[in-house]
């Protein structure tokens, strides 16, 4: 899911998904929803459009399908390979006690369940499409959207006010202050002093800063959110031609990075609205005590299997 339809997606569609199966097997529902949360980030650099923060990091600069692949495919599966490990070890005793039921009502799933699993597919079709014909994804993905929401609504009779009602309206004031931030750091000149440090640490060491930069940045968006830390770091990255290790670096630690805290990214805010409508209590405390076991092994090993990986 968050491969082909961004670690947002996960939030907003798996989330409710695996909550109403871990319901009905009797499971309980806090291991599950936690993979969401955490796979949702650790799997969004395997395709530029697997979050949106990558978009927000290379603007312009977006690498070829083949060529990122080459760059963050092994880190990928390396980010999510050790994030469902620690999570496997710390979820392992809730798991073992619960008593899973085998045996329960699988309703069929209704016309517009249908449609909208149709929309769903269609949606990762168009986004797949545009990335390989370096085609900007907003305004497909709005369209696919609306046509399927439209499409449900008017075959089946409804009016619009309950998905509207539902959306998570209070998240765009959010996005669009985070861009103001930015702009007001650009207008002050912090990006100009940021990039003359970064041009100063290449200058030095590249590795050094390719493993500086991932920290750092990993650790900034759990204090501002990784969008805003996104689009700083991609201005900078953008204001001088800095080394790929060093640009993927920064990537890494931005989609990673978030994983700490529930504030690190746009995507483990709306899975923690999600869990409060199901009414599922996740503290920051809790989310925090895990990330700090999830976030920095994933982080470490996917930069040291991008830097190996890379020419």
């Amino acid at each position: 899911m968050t491969v082909l339809l961004s670690n947002d997606a996960t939030a907003v569609v798996l989330t409710p998904a695996v909550y109403a199966a871990t319901r009905a097997a009797g499971a309980p529902p806090l291991p599950y929803l936690f993979i969401c949360a955490f796979i949702a980030n650790a799997a969004s650099f395997m395709l530029p459009i697997s979050n949106p923060a990558n978009l927000v990091v290379f603007g312009g600069h977006m690498p070829p399908l083949l060529a990122w692949l080459s760059r963050f495919g092994l880190a990928s599966l390396v980010s999510i390979g050790v994030t469902y490990l620690v999570l496997r070890l710390t979820q392992h005793r809730a798991l073992a006690a619960a008593q899973i039921v085998r045996d329960f009502a699988r309703p069929p799933l209704s016309r517009g369940g249908q449609m909208a699993a149709g929309g769903i597919v269609l949606v990762g079709v168009c986004l797949l499409l545009c990335s390989a014909f370096d085609v900007k994804l907003g305004w497909p993905t709005f369209i696919c959207g609306s046509v399927t929401a439209t499409a449900i609504i008017a075959l089946n009779w409804q009016w619009p006010w309950p998905i509207l009602r539902n959306m998570s309206w209070e998240v765009l004031p959010l996005v669009a202050g985070l861009f103001v931030l930015v702009e007001g750091l650009d207008r002050t000149g912090v990006i100009r002093i940021l990039n003359d440090l970064l041009r100063d640490a290449v200058a030095t060491s590249v590795d050094g800063a390719t493993w500086g930069v991932g920290i750092v940045v990993a650790i900034v968006c759990n204090l501002v959110n990784n969008l805003p830390a996104g689009l700083v770091a991609g201005s900078v990255v953008a204001a001088d031609h800095v080394p790929a290790q060093v640009s993927s670096a920064v990537l890494i630690g931005v989609d990673l990075g978030p994983n700490l805290s529930v504030a690190g990214s746009l995507a483990t805010i709306l899975w923690l609205v999600t869990l409060r409508r199901e009414r599922q209590d996740v503290t920051m405390l809790t989310f925090l005590r895990l990330g700090l076991l999830v976030m920095p092994p994933a982080l470490i090993l996917s930069i040291a299997s991008m830097v190996l990986s890379s020419p």
